[in-house]
């Protein structure tokens, strides 16, 4: 493994940021914060956090390019990784708001409804995840079907692209928890408030983007 991956953490305003960069700083790689396309230049991965709304979100990649700029990163196939709303900003929209999305891949992102009585919006705490990825694939290294994610959400992905390896979770009803597709990855739920298995998921991603 390389030493210090360098990993950027886009901020586009409302962002977790701290917890984030502590995080993959605890795990060893040179993190720092992005606000613009310049920043991006030397890094090795870029990990976009996840809290605020989705129209505030994409107005603000818009006005410092980082849209753009975070569209080309994936489709060069560089190191993503997408938490909460860094996960839904790459479908074409949400219900949420009305602005488009990245539109990296097709899919939308719709509120939770039709849940069974007593299941409450937003969908807050402990879930349990299950992984329908590729056996081989690194990022499942010590993790399991049923580890427990933290999350905090009303909102989640529909209608996915059929090309994306997907994450499972239920909630009233079964949700895409998760995405994956070659090196970009994305979750619903929150790593950097999971604990250990938080800290492994990252930890999986670093090591996948040092070999």
């Amino acid at each position: 493994m390389k030493s210090s991956p360098k990993v950027g953490v886009v901020d586009y305003g409302t962002g977790n940021l701290r917890s984030v960069l502590k995080a993959f700083e605890f795990l060893g790689s040179d993190a720092k914060i992005v606000n613009h396309p310049s920043g991006m230049n030397d890094l090795d991965a870029l990990v976009f956090p996840g809290q605020g709304t989705f129209d505030q979100c994409m107005q603000a990649l818009g006005d410092t390019g980082l849209d753009d700029a975070i569209i080309k990163w994936i489709q060069a196939d560089k190191p993503y990784f997408g938490i909460c709303l860094g996960l839904q900003v790459l479908f074409e929209g949400s219900e949420e708001g009305t602005h488009s999305g990245l539109e990296v891949f097709s899919g939308r992102v719709k509120r939770f409804s039709s849940l069974p009585e007593g299941v409450k919006i937003p969908h807050m705490g402990w879930n349990a995840v299950k992984w329908e990825l590729p056996l081989e694939d690194p990022m499942l290294r010590g993790l399991n079907d049923g580890d427990q994610f933290y999350f905090v959400h009303s909102f989640h992905l529909a209608e996915e692209d059929e090309k994306l390896d997907l994450m499972k979770t239920k909630y009233g009803y079964s949700f895409t928890s998760g995405i994956s597709f070659n090196n970009c990855f994305a979750t619903q739920f929150h790593p950097e408030k999971s604990q250990a298995k938080g800290l492994q998921i990252y930890r999986n991603f670093l090591e996948k983007i040092s070999q």
